[in-house]
């Protein structure tokens, strides 16, 4: 109690506590999600999409804003545009009142848009710093008068809220701009998508995707075996947000088996997984990331495992006689040996259909009438798969149709 009122000893403490919330907050950035640790902060660090970014850039000079309306598949950088553009619109003071970002995890119905939208929409513009500082901020923001309002995932509001949304969207557009989110236009009812600019996110190609990943991997100082980042890019199937956690993940699993092996019969501490730590000594041997650690986060066959099963449904395994004798014999057959194995293994039936997709489609040695009844077959399993019918035998019966298709019956 002494020690509070004495002014020499407060100030002590004080500086005695500077240093560790500077620490707590290194400590949070390395635990941050690298999606999030190294979202765009600015257009100039948006990959891949050049005219959006381009428009967006000269609207920023102008200081004026149509509503817009921003679609394409996930983790191609739709809200990372919009998030980018509004920290350059309004800068670190204004940003918090000036911009409402909704989420699909947020309630979205006719009354949210109604009262909480609206209230926004119709709310007094926040006024930048005053004095000297506001002057030198207003240089380095544009601050136009207006707000935004983010709506991501657009397509997934109800049609009473879409439909609520529009006379909000006409009333309050002196002061306010919207822009929405999703991933699928068509799901927009016309009267929204006719009021908004639309730009179109593409999926990322295979040199911006790769050099933000080796960017990443460079920063983070995480080793990379050859072919890693070509791994990455397949299996995340263009989604940049996918193949980072993906190569988060990988990072974390190969500095925990470094560390294990380092000291036998010990367990590795939290801090000694941490690949963040600029402390620990790398060795690009031990913690190296390899293929095959990313083809088991991603949950990929292994070539192997799908190699057997072609070799199951080939013409020259087939049971002789008519198609629903190979079903009564399945359980006895090659194909259904596999197809056990498979499925006890854990393996996802939909990730089997990708790969087998992929090397049915791209065998030159199958007729292409062959493959007309295969693709039909596949279409068929997917369908089923994605009502929720039995992965085991879906992909017994696919198995046998293809089989079938191949043997030409």
């Amino acid at each position: 109690m002494a020690s509070f009122f004495d002014i020499k000893a407060r100030q002590a403490a004080a500086a005695a506590a500077g240093p560790s919330k500077s620490t707590s907050k290194t400590q949070d950035d390395r635990q941050q999600p690298w999606v999030e640790k190294y979202r765009p902060k600015s257009l100039d660090e948006v990959a891949s999409q050049d005219h959006t970014v381009t428009v967006l850039r000269r609207n920023l000079q102008s200081a004026n804003l149509p509503h817009m309306l921003f679609y394409g598949p996930p983790g191609t950088g739709k809200t990372s545009t919009v998030l980018a553009l509004a920290k350059q619109l309004y800068g670190p003071e204004l940003i918090k009142t000036r911009v409402l970002e909704l989420n699909a995890s947020d309630e979205r119905g006719i009354s949210i848009v109604r009262e909480k939208v609206k209230d926004f929409a119709r709310m007094q513009l926040s006024n930048p710093p005053a004095g000297p500082a506001g002057v030198e901020y207003k240089k380095k923001y544009p601050c136009p008068p207006y707000k935004i309002i983010i709506l991501d995932e657009a397509d997934s509001m109800t049609q009473d809220a879409q439909s609520a949304l529009r006379r909000t969207m006409e009333t309050y557009s002196k002061i306010t701009r919207f822009c929405l989110i999703c991933n699928y236009v068509t799901r927009i009812i016309d009267p929204l998508a006719s009021r908004c600019s639309k730009f179109r996110f593409k999926s990322l190609d295979g040199g911006n995707a790769r050099k933000r990943l080796e960017d990443i991997a460079a920063l983070e100082k995480v080793p990379l075996e050859a072919g890693v980042v070509d791994t990455l890019i397949k299996c995340a199937e263009g989604d940049l947000r996918k193949a980072i956690t993906f190569l988060q993940s990988a990072a974390r699993l190969a500095a925990s088996s470094s560390s294990t092996k380092s000291i036998p019969g010990t367990t590795s501490s939290q801090d000694e997984m941490d690949v963040d730590d600029d402390n620990k000594t790398t060795s690009t041997d031990s913690r190296a990331v390899t293929v095959r650690s990313v083809e088991e986060i991603a949950g990929v066959v292994p070539d192997a495992t799908i190699a057997r099963l072609m070799t199951a449904v080939q013409p020259s395994t087939l049971d002789p006689h008519r198609y629903a004798a190979r079903v009564r014999c399945a359980s006895s057959s090659a194909v259904g040996e596999v197809v056990t194995d498979l499925i006890a293994e854990g393996w996802s039936a939909t990730q089997v259909l990708t790969q087998l997709y992929d090397k049915l489609l791209n065998d030159e040695s199958i007729e292409n009438i062959k493959k007309n009844r295969i693709v039909m077959t596949f279409s068929e399993t997917d369908k089923r798969l994605v009502d929720g019918s039995d992965e085991h035998l879906t992909i017994l019966d696919f198995s046998l149709q293809v089989a079938g298709a191949l043997a030409g019956k």
